[in-house]
C-alpha cells in the first residue's frame, strides 16, 4: 500500500473532523450538530452528488462498458451477503446474520461521499453513471438479506415481514429516492441551467461534508462502548470483511473496465456497509435484528476503517492491477 496515500487520507480535513466527533464524545463534551442541521446536511450531499451525476451521465455515451460495469456492481451486491450471511451464521442468530448481510451488501451514501474527495484530491475522474449505480446497489442487498433470513427461519410463524414490504421499502427509501430524483433532474437540465446552482452543489460541498463527518463522529462515539460488548467476533468482521470486499472488487473490477477512478468507486461502494437504508427496512421488515449490531458495525467500525486504511489499499491494488 502506498504509504503516501495513506497519509493524506489521515490528514485529510473531513476525516479529522470525523476524529473530533468521536474525541468529543470521549471527553463527555456538549458538542453536538443540531438534529435538524444534521438532516439537511445529508439532504444537500445527496443531493448534490445525484445533480452532479445527472449532469456527467448526460454528457456519457451508453456503451458495452458502462452496461459490464452496472451488471458487475449489481452482482456484488448480490454474491456479497449472501457469503457474509453464512459467515455471520456460524455465531450470531439468523435475524441478526440477515441483517449485517444486508448491510455489508448494500452501501454506504457518505462514504460513496468521501471517495469522491478522495479521488479529488488525486485529479482523478470516474463516470458519472456510478452515481445512479450507487442509488441500485441499495435494493438487491436488503431484497437477498430478507430472503435469506426467510428461508433460514424454522418456522412460518417467525418469519416476519413480508416480501413485498422490504422491496417497496428499498425502492422508495428516502436517500434512494432523493439521489435518483436528483440525478435524474441533473440529466435533464441544460449546461447553462445547471451553471445556476453550480455554486451551491459544487463550492460548498467540501465544508457540508466536513460537518457531517464531525456529526457521523459524535454518533459513532457513542455507539463504541454497546458494540464492543458484543465481542470479538463481530469486531473482526467489522474490520476484515470490507476490506476484503473491498480488494476483492478492486481487483476483479478489472475484467470490466480499465478506468482507475470507475474501479475505485465500485471498490469502495462494495467495501461499505449501509447504516441508513438498510436498518430503516430491517426494523420494519424483521424486527427481531438487534440495531445496536449492525448499525455500530457499519458506523462506528467498518466507515471509519474505509476512509482510513481501505481507500488507500484499494487504490494500491487497482494500480497493482491494470492490465
Amino acid at each position: 500500500m502506498n504509504l503516501n496515500l495513506l497519509i493524506e487520507n489521515l490528514t485529510n480535513p473531513a476525516l479529522l473532523f470525523f476524529v473530533l466527533g468521536i474525541i468529543a464524545v470521549r471527553l463527555k463534551s456538549d458538542l453536538q450538530v443540531p438534529e435538524s442541521s444534521s438532516k439537511f446536511i445529508s439532504f444537500y450531499l445527496l443531493f448534490s452528488i445525484g445533480f452532479k451525476g445527472g449532469q456527467e451521465l448526460a454528457h456519457s455515451e451508453i456503451n458495452m462498458e458502462m452496461i459490464w460495469v452496472i451488471l458487475f456492481a449489481l452482482l456484488t451486491s448480490i454474491i456479497i451477503p449472501v457469503y457474509c450471511f453464512f459467515i455471520l451464521k456460524r455465531k450470531l442468530s439468523i435475524e441478526n446474520s440477515g441483517a449485517i448481510a444486508a448491510a455489508y451488501g448494500s452501501i454506504s451514501a457518505v462514504t460513496f461521499v468521501t471517495a469522491i474527495m478522495f479521488l479529488d484530491t488525486l485529479n482523478i475522474k470516474f463516470n458519472g453513471y456510478l452515481v445512479a449505480l450507487m442509488a441500485l446497489m441499495e435494493a438487491p442487498a436488503i431484497i437477498v438479506g430478507f430472503l435469506l433470513i426467510k428461508f433460514y427461519t424454522k418456522t412460518g410463524k417467525e418469519k416476519s415481514g413480508s416480501f413485498k414490504t422490504v422491496v417497496k421499502h428499498a425502492l422508495t427509501n428516502g436517500s434512494v429516492l432523493l439521489i435518483v430524483g436528483s440525478l435524474i433532474i441533473g440529466l435533464v437540465a441544460n449546461e447553462k441551467q445547471a451553471q445556476g446552482i453550480e455554486p451551491f452543489t459544487t463550492d460548498l460541498f467540501k465544508g457540508f461534508l466536513a460537518i457531517f463527518l464531525l456529526d457521523m463522529g459524535i454518533v459513532s462515539g457513542k455507539k463504541l462502548n454497546d458494540f464492543f460488548k458484543s465481542g470479538v467476533f463481530t469486531v473482526s468482521f467489522a474490520v476484515i470483511m470490507p476490506l476484503i470486499n473491498g480488494v476483492l472488487i478492486a481487483i476483479l473490477s478489472g475484467f470490466v473496465t480499465e478506468d482507475i477512478g470507475n474501479r475505485f468507486i465500485i471498490s469502495v461502494l462494495a467495501a461499505s456497509a449501509s447504516y441508513i437504508a438498510v436498518p430503516a427496512a430491517m426494523k420494519i421488515a424483521v424486527p427481531k435484528a438487534n440495531p445496536s449490531l449492525y448499525l455500530p458495525m457499519a458506523l462506528a467500525i467498518t466507515f471509519p476503517v474505509n476512509i482510513t486504511i481501505g481507500m488507500p489499499l484499494y487504490m494500491s491494488v487497482i494500480n497493482m492491477t491494470q492490465f
